[in-house]
């Protein structure tokens, strides 16, 4: 009877702390997709893919010396992965900051992405050069090439960092290496990453533009899973800032499409 008892005020404890250790960190809504970015086999199979038809692609291009060749891609859940700052935010209950993020991306400690290293180091081997064009901020070259040169990415230099300025659009940067280079692929986990026509639209009308140029999906147009953040996350919230976690989660629910 004492072992009984006991066992049952063990138990008891035991989950009075788990409830207490669970109620300590708030809420957050990006916790499954997170978990799903670092412990799913399905999104490193998503990226193989992406990158295997990539690849596939470049097989098959007939590449001419007397032109210069480019791929562009974005860097942030393209080619590394920086998931680990997000678990640091659900776990201590806040949000993206520009200061955070810095001393993040100031450690050089993202991982490749699974696929993105190989494919790239391949397209290297067939004589094309790689662009990384990004909206880290221009005071994150030196650490981002750091972090890219420690997995010996190709081309990880100043030259091809073209990061953000002025603007957060891509599509002036995209055409400075077009000027010079025949652009055969772009990467990205953004639809901003590909075309200026995803940018600052609801997801309504960014699903209308990808349906309209549905035959290079797969083709010069390769997308990489990022269920985390995005163009779609910003559109979700009606590009609303400094909203509160409450009306965030409002804002979500209300986008839901149930069956009736």
């Amino acid at each position: 009877m004492a072992i009984r008892v006991l066992l049952v005020l063990l138990m008891s404890s035991s989950v009075a702390f788990a409830q207490s250790a669970g109620d300590s960190i708030p809420h957050s809504n990006k916790t499954l997709s997170v978990i799903w970015q670092q412990q799913s086999a399905e999104y490193r199979a998503l990226c193989y893919q992406a990158f295997n038809m990539a690849r596939w692609k470049l097989e098959k291009m007939k590449i001419r010396k007397r032109h210069k060749y480019a791929i562009i891609t974005d860097i942030d859940e393209t080619v590394l992965d920086n998931s680990y700052y997000e678990a640091d935010n659900i776990r201590q209950g806040t949000e993206f900051a520009k200061d955070s993020w810095k001393r993040w991306t100031d450690k050089s400690k993202a991982t490749p992405v699974p696929g993105a290293l190989e494919f790239l180091q391949y397209a290297k081997s067939r004589g094309i050069y790689i662009y990384y064009i990004s909206n880290r901020d221009t005071t994150e070259v030196n650490s981002t090439v750091a972090n890219l040169r420690a997995y010996q990415f190709p081309d990880a230099d100043r030259e091809h960092m073209i990061f953000m300025a002025r603007t957060s659009s891509k599509e002036e940067r995209r055409l400075s290496v077009a000027k010079t280079h025949r652009v055969v692929m772009l990467l990205g986990d953004n639809l901003n990453d590909f075309t200026q026509l995803f940018e600052k639209k609801p997801n309504d009308e960014r699903m209308a533009e990808a349906d309209k140029v549905k035959g290079e999906w797969g083709a010069k147009f390769i997308v990489l899973p990022n269920a985390t953040y995005g163009e779609w996350e910003n559109a979700a919230y009606d590009y609303q800032r400094n909203l509160t976690p409450a009306q965030k989660n409002e804002k979500l629910i209300g986008k839901l499409k149930g069956s009736e």
